[in-house]
């Protein structure tokens, strides 16, 4: 089992560092850098109200903070940027820095450059946020110490400052890392002794301009693994596969049709594990509460990550039984006058949504909208002809979206998610769902899909 060697503190000590956000990741970084006696300097571009309190901490700590204004000085001196996974990587304060030669990386590769234990990394399109919360309980239920994070929550990063707070050798056992492409891209030696690679579908084209660069960005989880790591991916999707072709670490596969070489695979009803020539059956399908058979896929990849690190299948399978929903991802909210609210606020692209939309044998009356990706909203229209019985549109790709699926089903614009919700509940009738899955990001209207998921709920706890 490979792990990432720690590097000593006096390495750090009096370094130059410039971190570029001041978000959670950006705060995170810092914390590390300053733990070990770096001399910091905090840059932001956009002022905020909430950035005060911020802002106040980190000068207490001794860093420099710059807000706003002009950036260009800043590099002078600087022996390292560290950039928040929201700056696009052709930001002219990044290509400044490689003009001048300074090293750029993300958070997550920062991160990794102190941690010892193993990291079980998980990226994809669709669903790396279930299935890192279903392979941290699946490792906890097995009497493991883990560390849960990454993109979904706890900034990598805060895994090193709870080390350096512990009097133990070593705190955690796994750290298990959700990495989206936009982390992905500013890596240099981050090495996953297990990597995930759940789908790859169009998305983020808003930043990426083409879906190859998204594709490359993804792919680079495999590039620094070897022989002695593992990569877990989806033997289902094609373009997953051709991604995995040239990795160097050892193969182990997951399927919903067809049976595998090594990983594991749906049988009917029945998830089954094939492992040195050896096949064995775990459990039925139907063993863990989540809806969708993309929740199954993700749930198998989880399976197959606890089976590496040694669980026993009944440890697995316990886990699997008591997983909570999780937060904003179909998640059910209330029933009220016959009508189920499901809040999906994390479904963010098309294939999100419709994976949303295949969960549901009921007639379905859906909310999309927000700010568009890129996502072509057409796709939708097969599944919205088999049960979705109403539209409500909201956000700045409304008109896009009323274009895409006009003449399809009844659909309306709305000015709000209120008035959203309320105009869906008008179309709905007992024994409906209504499902807000909005196939868009959020930033148009909300801070993030937290943020959405949360107004979404409060809205329809107060129908009366």
């Amino acid at each position: 089992m490979s792990a990432t060697p720690a590097i000593p503190i006096s390495t750090w000590k009096e370094s130059n560092v410039t971190v570029f956000g001041m978000g959670r990741s950006g705060q995170a970084a810092a914390d590390v850098l300053l733990d070990r006696g770096s001399n910091v300097t905090l840059v932001e571009e956009h002022s905020r109200p909430e950035l005060e309190v911020v802002k106040s901490t980190y000068k207490e700590r001794g860093a420099r903070i710059y807000v706003g204004g002009n950036l260009e000085s800043i590099l002078n001196q600087s022996d390292l940027l560290v950039v928040s996974p929201g700056v696009p990587k052709d930001h002219g304060f990044l290509q400044q820095a490689r003009r001048e030669k300074i090293p750029v990386i993300g958070e997550i590769e920062l991160a990794a450059r102190f941690l010892q234990a193993p990291i079980i990394a998980v990226t994809g399109t669709n669903g790396k946020s279930t299935t890192v919360r279903l392979i941290g309980s699946i490792l906890q239920e097995s009497g493991k110490h883990v560390f849960v994070g990454g993109n979904l929550g706890l900034p990598l990063c805060k895994a090193v400052t709870r080390i350096s707070e512990s009097s133990q050798a070593t705190v955690y056992d796994y750290i298990v890392a959700e990495v989206s492409s936009f982390q992905l891209e500013t890596i240099q030696q981050f090495k996953p002794w297990i990597s995930v690679l759940l789908n790859v579908t169009p998305d983020h084209l808003d930043r990426h301009p083409t879906q190859e660069e998204y594709q490359a960005a993804k792919k680079r989880i495999f590039e620094n693994q070897t022989d002695q790591d593992w990569m877990i991916i989806n033997a289902d999707d094609p373009t997953v596969g051709a991604m995995a072709l040239d990795a160097p670490a050892r193969l182990w596969e997951f399927s919903l049709c067809r049976d595998v070489a090594q990983g594991v695979y749906l049988d009917g009803r029945v998830i089954r594990a094939q492992r040195q020539g050896k096949e064995d059956i775990l459990f039925d399908r139907d063993g863990s509460p989540l809806r969708g058979q993309h929740n199954v896929a993700n749930a198998m990849a989880a399976i197959s990550v606890g089976l590496l690190c040694g669980c026993s299948k009944d440890d697995i399978a316990k886990a699997l039984q008591t997983v909570p929903t999780f937060e904003h991802a179909l998640e059910s909210v209330r029933a009220w006058n016959g009508v189920t609210f499901i809040n999906d606020s994390k479904g963010t692209n098309v294939d999100a949504t419709l994976k949303a939309l295949q969960s549901f044998d009921e007639p379905v009356v859906l909310i999309l909208g927000g700010k568009d990706k890129g996502g072509d909203f057409t796709r939708l229209l097969e599944v919205i002809h088999c049960g979705v019985k109403g539209i409500v549109v909201i956000g700045e790709a409304a008109s896009q979206i009323l274009d895409a699926l006009k003449g399809s089903v009844p659909i309306s614009g709305a000015t709000s998610l209120e008035d959203a919700v309320l105009q869906a509940c008008a179309l709905a009738t007992s024994g409906d769902v209504v499902l807000f899955s909005p196939a868009c990001a959020s930033f148009d209207m909300f801070q993030d899909y937290h943020d959405r998921g949360l107004e979404f709920k409060r809205i329809v706890r107060e129908l009366h």
